[in-house]
């Protein structure tokens, strides 16, 4: 027996959309057949995005959205609803990193990474399942899924990425909590933890001496390409994941395990 995904006539929010993961899960889910509501600060790589997508035979929609700004989550949020009808899907995407000693950690540096990592992808989860728990009021059939971002580094300490470990083991939790209290209004909520990526962030990172060595570090020595991903997305979108609730993914090779 096969199960074919089709998001046709669904949704989805993506936010971080601009690059690496976030503009990989943007394009997967249009190309099942969802609207793809594509946010971020930098509108202009949106819209080079939104014009790929199309090109393939999707459709797309952008809306510029600071995460670490709660009026711009709110605005942004009406105004996508507005252009597009209410949101099925959420891949709450947004992130950032940041590399040094526990020690050395500055208040800037722990606000840079928390308000975005953090607090921005609560306050984007909560802004939306408030519109879902509203929708799902008036038909208790309606399904929402609701995919948070988080890191293998969430789940183990990676030496000098201490703040980025604390942001994701927030997330994790963060999930869990969501889950239980959403559940009940038809909202799914659950989280992919991958491990090492290669996009054209850290591209040459992983070409440098110290990336070399976390290569060697690794089970199998090497990193992942985003469409690694892609099943594991897709899973959680679909309505067929309805029983799959609070659930942490690892998508590592083996890293969380090592």
């Amino acid at each position: 027996m096969g199960i074919e995904v089709n998001f046709e006539g669904k949704v989805a929010l993506v936010t971080g959309a601009s690059s690496g993961l976030g503009a990989r899960f943007a394009k997967v889910l249009a190309m099942a057949g969802a609207q793809v509501i594509l946010a971020a600060r930098r509108v202009d790589r949106l819209k080079e995005l939104r014009a790929e997508i199309e090109a393939e035979g999707g459709a797309a929609q952008v809306v510029s959205l600071d995460v670490t700004d709660y009026a711009s989550i709110k605005s942004a949020i009406a105004h996508a609803e507005t252009e597009t009808g209410a949101i099925d899907i959420l891949v709450n995407n947004s992130g950032v990193s940041s590399s040094q000693r526990l020690v050395d950690v500055t208040p800037e540096d722990y606000a840079h990474v928390m308000d975005t990592n953090q607090r921005g992808a609560f306050f984007v989860a909560q802004e939306v399942a408030k519109r879902m728990i509203a929708r799902h009021k008036g038909d208790p059939k309606k399904q929402h899924r609701i995919i948070n971002i988080g890191s293998v580094a969430g789940l183990r300490v990676v030496p000098e990425l201490g703040m980025y470990c604390v942001s994701k083991a927030a997330v994790v939790h963060m999930t869990k909590a969501m889950a239980l209290e959403w559940g009940k209004f038809g909202i799914n909520v659950n989280a992919i933890c991958p491990g090492y990526i290669g996009t054209e962030i850290n591209s040459e990172y992983f070409q440098s001496e110290q990336g070399k060595q976390v290569l060697e570090m690794l089970p199998r020595k090497r990193i992942g390409k985003p469409e690694d991903l892609d099943g594991l997305l897709l899973l959680l979108a679909a309505e067929e994941s309805h029983f799959i609730n609070g659930a942490i993914m690892t998508a590592d090779d083996g890293m969380s395990v090592q």
